[in-house]
């Protein structure tokens, strides 16, 4: 069978397979008190802080409602701060606070546990091969 005369739902597939790998990643990263949403947030905030909401919502190919309210346990964990930008009250900054730092720097050896885990379950080969696949589709779909 081609490819393209496969039946089943692309979209579908791509779900089943990224709450799989949440599962494996967010079991690595419990003992550190993270799900994998809160730690590539608090991660990418680390790359980019002080960043606007919106550009993180376009970063990471999420919408702003959602990732306001994947901010707020965050924000209540005091893990990161909002700013409200003086300049336009309708922008708000994100940054890390030192606690958020703290937080995630203890539990980049459970992120990195949850990689070799995935590694050997799946194969390197099969994750580099996965790993372009998805850079590929997401540069065809900007």
């Amino acid at each position: 069978m081609h490819a393209s005369d496969d039946p089943r739902c692309t979209c579908l597939l791509m779900r089943r397979a990224a709450r799989r790998i949440t599962q494996l990643y967010d079991e690595h990263l419990r003992p550190a008190g993270l799900k994998t949403s809160q730690f590539s947030l608090l991660a990418n905030l680390r790359q980019a802080d002080g960043v606007a909401m919106g550009e993180l919502a376009d970063r990471l190919s999420m919408d702003r409602t959602t990732l306001t309210r994947n901010l707020r346990p965050l924000a209540r964990s005091g893990w990161i701060a909002l700013h409200v930008d003086p300049g336009d009250r309708r922008r708000t900054r994100l940054a890390l606070t030192d606690a958020g730092r703290d937080t995630l720097r203890d539990a980049v050896p459970h992120w990195r546990a949850a990689q070799r885990a995935l590694r050997e379950r799946v194969g390197a080969d099969a994750v580099g091969a996965l790993h372009g696949a998805i850079d590929g589709t997401l540069e065809r779909l900007s």
